[in-house]
């Protein structure tokens, strides 16, 4: 079942980065971070879109692997990504992208391996997809694409072109 269709995508991801300009005019001391692996796509057209409403050197992004940050590495094995944050994120405002908000144990692990590198002094979190009843942490999203308010017992996946040739959110059966 689709969720968010190819079409319904583009005009969500300009909403988001309409809302990011509106709570961050002009994004004065505020930067942005993908979060490797599946985050990154989402940043990368939410900063395209930032990039159509401001010049280019006032939006700062970043991408933040978080592989070795996580609690469930060991039972499964995960191959680490590139971090690149050659910005300080000393006292920003600190906006974190990622697809999709399920429990909240990447988010928590996001936060964990941000401290590496300054702190902040403040962190909002952009996602496309917020599962609320799933949570296991108090997490929430300041921004959301598409808010799931029920239980389901469906997964959540997020194809983009840039790996599936097509941009969708569907439901799959667990």
């Amino acid at each position: 079942m689709i969720l968010i269709s190819e079409q319904q995508l583009p005009s969500i991801i300009k909403r988001l980065s309409h809302q990011i300009l509106e709570t961050h005019p002009g994004l004065q001391n505020t930067v942005l971070i993908g979060l490797q692996p599946r985050g990154v796509f989402l940043s990368d057209r939410i900063v395209a879109a930032l990039h159509q409403e401001l010049p280019a050197d006032q939006v700062i992004y970043g991408k933040l692997d978080i592989t070795f940050y996580r609690d469930d590495i060991r039972r499964e094995l995960h191959v680490a990504t590139q971090t690149d944050l050659p910005f300080s994120i000393e006292g920003k405002t600190v906006i974190l992208i990622d697809d999709v908000l399920f429990t909240g144990r990447t988010i928590r692990a996001a936060l964990d391996a941000l401290l590496a590198f300054g702190r902040p002094s403040k962190v909002k979190l952009c996602v496309l997809v917020d599962r609320k009843p799933s949570r296991e942490l108090p997490i929430q999203p300041d921004f959301s694409g598409k808010v799931m308010d029920t239980l389901t017992p469906f997964k959540v996946k997020v194809k983009w072109k840039e790996n599936e040739r097509v941009d969708e959110v569907i439901l799959l059966d667990q």
